[in-house]
């Protein structure tokens, strides 16, 4: 077992986010209940917002290309967007179980 010396965001879909990602793919469909995603962030962080702000762009885009890759069909990539389609928990200890 090792501890990482790195922080965390895990990212859940919100309801706005299951009903883009439901418009893009009739096969593809997703609920609330969804496999949040988890980032690695660096481990010291003082506050919560510094890091959403540093990273929302790149983890929205993520979250995005992972249901469509048609870009056309992408909301405008901003933190309230972000805000209003995820919601986040921010840690800072990461475990890893394996050898």
């Amino acid at each position: 077992m090792n501890i990482l010396d790195r922080g965390f965001i895990i990212v859940r879909p919100k309801q706005a986010f299951v009903d883009w990602a439901n418009q893009q793919d009739d096969e593809f469909q997703i609920d609330l209940d969804a496999e949040p995603s988890v980032y690695l962030i660096e481990e010291d962080f003082f506050e919560v917002e510094p890091i959403i702000e540093r990273h929302y762009k790149m983890i929205f885009e993520c979250e995005l290309v992972a249901v469509s890759d048609n870009e056309e069909g992408f909301p405008e990539i901003k933190m309230d967007v972000f805000k209003e389609w995820f919601s986040l928990e921010v840690g800072s200890t990461v475990v890893d179980l394996e050898e």
